[in-house]
């Protein structure tokens, strides 16, 4: 199916997150923080990210318009996983994710929304 890079750090949302995505046929990669995911996704382009908006050292909002407005990554469809209210004006028009996931998140929903922007109809 697709590579899906995992920016989280927290372990227990992570577990979950890769049981269910890797039960649906998809090969799961992780980082921790947006420094590493950055020179993850520089050196190794996943199909697609699921990103917390809540990093450390680099914040979610951050590591996406770093991804989106850079021209060798700006295709990698991004879905940002949020526990809290986003203004649109803090991610930005440009540089901002391709959809949303609220935690606590339900298995199928989360797995729904990353497949759905893999696969546009």
């Amino acid at each position: 199916m697709a590579r899906v890079l995992v920016i989280d750090d927290e372990q227990d949302v992570v577990r979950l997150i890769v049981k269910v995505l890797s039960g649906r046929g998809h090969v799961v990669q992780i980082a921790r923080d947006g420094a590493s995911a950055l020179a993850r996704v520089k050196h190794e382009p996943p199909d697609v990210i699921l990103l917390d908006s809540d990093l450390p050292k680099i914040d979610g909002a951050e590591v996406c318009r770093r991804i989106k407005t850079d021209s060798n990554t700006d295709k990698i469809p991004i879905v940002m996983m949020t526990s809290s209210y986003i203004d649109i004006y803090d991610i930005g028009a440009d540089g901002g994710p391709d959809a949303f996931v609220v935690r606590p998140f339900v298995r199928e929903v989360l797995a729904n929304v990353v497949e759905r922007v893999l696969f546009p109809r």
